[in-house]
């Protein structure tokens, strides 16, 4: 999901401060609308990126997401993707939950679709992020990318020092973990740069590889997605495959247990978004009712939530799928 960069006239405060003074000003607001982490990279080539995307394209490990073919040199350049970009900003925004679901026996949900739908929630913070960039930096045109537009989100991450790129191909804070949304402004505007990542901390562990119950990390960062369970169950328009019929863990939506078992996690804490307050129709159901669960109960429950992505019809053959086992 993009927005349109905008322009407005510059305050003469903003025309002449330094780099650094932006970038600072641009980090204290970002905290302030209650991003976790915000780094900044210069806007270029992923140099490093490039041979890794190719060679998981070509090996079909992005199964039936025709859309990771298509702007393949705009995931790689975001010069292309916003005319005269200088900067990419790097956002995160935690979504870990104090609540869980209360009947262990139902189907599994993944943490980041408890509460509200994240896509909605954070394009009105980059909205606001990047007006007060015009407002009081002056006149800057960019846009704002929230998962689904042509951006290495983890890639970008990791350039703007916010962690490192785990065996599970999630990024990873050593003071946070892994429960965090990744988001991006990319503007035309020079700032100072954050150093990159460098260090990888998962060391010798291999907790998520060993946890996959469908052996989909097929090496430290490199995911099979035909073998991923949030693929099974949210990408894959097609009935699931019988080879996966006793590997699904009971998660009907998305799967969190390669950071469930990361060590990285264990500090993690509970969010304090309103907007990812846990849904009580979510969390509280029970077994039977997620299994007798109605077209209109659906619509009511997932309004606005991510859910609403696998339509009534993918939740239901979900349940199905893991209520024969």
């Amino acid at each position: 999901m993009l927005l349109k960069g905008f322009k407005r006239k510059p305050y003469l405060c903003g025309m002449f401060s330094s780099a650094s003074t932006n970038s600072r000003k641009i980090k204290d607001e970002a905290i302030r609308l209650g991003f976790m982490q915000c780094g900044i990279a210069k806007a270029d080539f992923l140099q490093e990126e490039a041979p890794r995307l190719e060679n998981w394209l070509n090996e079909n490990r992005h199964g039936k997401m025709a859309y990771m073919e298509n702007h393949f040199d705009k995931r790689l350049d975001p010069r292309l993707l916003v005319e005269g970009a200088r900067s990419v900003i790097s956002l995160s925004l935690n979504y870990f939950p104090e609540a869980v679901q209360s009947d262990p026996n139902a189907p599994k949900i993944s943490k980041y679709a408890y509460g509200k739908d994240y896509h909605l929630v954070i394009k009105d913070k980059l909205f606001q992020l990047l007006y007060f960039i015009t407002q009081e930096i002056g006149e800057v045109a960019g846009r704002a990318f929230v998962d689904s537009a042509p951006v290495l989100d983890r890639a970008w991450a990791k350039k703007s020092g916010l962690g490192w790129i785990g065996k599970n191909s999630n990024l990873i804070n050593k003071k946070s973990g892994s429960f965090f949304f990744l988001a991006e402004l990319i503007i035309d505007l020079d700032l100072e740069y954050d150093s990159p990542f460098v260090t990888d901390h998962c060391g010798t562990c291999t907790r998520c590889i060993d946890a996959c119950p469908t052996n989909a990390i097929l090496a430290p960062a490199i995911v099979d997605a035909t073998k991923c369970i949030s693929y099974l169950t949210i990408e894959l328009k097609d009935e699931i495959p019988d080879q996966f019929n006793d590997k699904m863990d009971n998660w009907m939506f998305g799967c969190d247990i390669c950071q469930d078992v990361c060590p990285w996690n264990r500090f993690s804490v509970p969010h304090q978004i309103p907007e990812f307050a846990a849904n009580e129709s979510i969390v509280r159901m029970k077994k039977e009712d997620w299994e007798d669960i109605t077209e209109d109960v659906f619509s009511r429950i997932f309004k606005n939530s991510a859910v609403k992505r696998t339509k009534f019809k993918g939740l239901t053959r979900n349940i199905d799928f893991i209520k024969k086992i």
